[in-house]
């Protein structure tokens, strides 16, 4: 009987923890489940990475260019995403450890998180200054200004004295053929067995005083002797053309680009006017180097750097006497 008792109580008890345990269970909040839908590309350990994640890490790491779609069929996606997923792992783990919570890693969390805000301000700028009306505007400048630099088609005969040039010359307009002047005459071997043609070319690329006496002889014509740095020369403008210029796909890349860093700099000299900056040494702050990657120069490398340039109106774009982007 005593042991019929002593089972019952013991019974009793296991019952009374077990439904203890269940209370407790009961009485703690649910553990957040986070679920899957269509923007969600992993969950780990309950804390979602989206697949708009992934696409700005390949975006970063240079595999797609910014707004090009990258899903799960692109073959790039796991690697990416699982890059991601051992990121979020080691963040956990520092986090378990209590390593965010030291002065040192708070300073550089903060140190992050303002060079995250930055890139956001950069994004808006980019989505609200940066847009597609400003880049037509400066596509159809850059456009007009690219039709002022012809390409022509020349032939020159090379000889070594001013003399010979001027006798070379006067047969030339006497009437005797340029191509076979040049043929009998010049020194240049890499175009005399060509009668002197050097086909089409741009004349800003070419070194002086070439560009110049082109620019001073007129189609068909013969220009007076001039002296290189090889000797000297006559030569015949045969033809004149403009180059096609590049397309706005083409273009866009480098307007975006150029804008971009514009509107950066005039709002970094604007925020420092105004700002109280004061220093250790006490002395004034050094005028900003705005952006290191910052280009120097527009696009094509003729438009001055945007750091030197004020804006001339709200899209950034430059004046109408400023170079052609090549």
């Amino acid at each position: 009987m005593q042991t019929c008792r002593t089972l019952f109580l013991g019974l009793l008890i296991l019952c009374g923890l077990t439904l203890a345990a269940c209370d407790e269970e009961l009485m703690q909040p649910p553990r957040k489940q986070v679920g899957f839908d269509a923007s969600t590309a992993a969950v780990v350990n309950g804390e979602p990475i989206y697949i708009s994640d992934v696409e700005l890490e390949a975006v970063s790491q240079g595999r797609i260019e910014p707004g090009e779609s990258f899903g799960p069929d692109h073959t790039e996606y796991q690697m990416v995403l699982d890059q991601l997923v051992d990121q979020r792992l080691l963040a956990q783990e520092a986090v378990r450890r209590g390593l965010d919570r030291t002065p040192a890693a708070q300073r550089r969390l903060e140190t992050a998180r303002e060079r995250l805000l930055g890139n956001f301000l950069m994004e808006d700028l980019v989505a609200t200054e940066v847009n597609e009306a400003a880049i037509d505007k400066m596509y159809d400048e850059q456009v007009k200004l690219q039709q002022l630099d012809d390409e022509v088609r020349i032939r020159h005969i090379l000889v070594d004295t001013q003399e010979e040039a001027a006798e070379v010359l006067r047969k030339a307009r006497a009437g005797e053929d340029f191509t076979a002047l040049a043929f009998e005459n010049s020194k240049d071997t890499r175009t005399r067995l060509d009668g002197g043609s050097f086909g089409w070319v741009a004349p800003n690329e070419m070194i002086d005083p070439f560009p110049s006496v082109i620019a001073d002889t007129p189609e068909g014509e013969i220009s007076e002797p001039f002296e290189s740095e090889q000797g000297w020369h006559i030569l015949k403008v045969e033809q004149r053309r403009t180059r096609p210029p590049k397309t706005r796909q083409e273009m866009r890349p480098e307007i975006v680009t150029y804008l971009t860093f514009t509107q950066i700099s005039q709002i970094l000299r604007e925020l420092r006017a105004d700002a109280n900056i004061q220093q250790r040494d006490g002395g004034p702050p050094p005028a900003p180097d705005i952006l290191e990657e910052a280009p120097d120069s527009a696009p094509g490398g003729e438009l001055p750097a945007p750091d030197e340039t004020a804006l001339s109106n709200d899209a950034g774009m430059p004046a109408e006497d400023e170079g052609p982007i090549e």
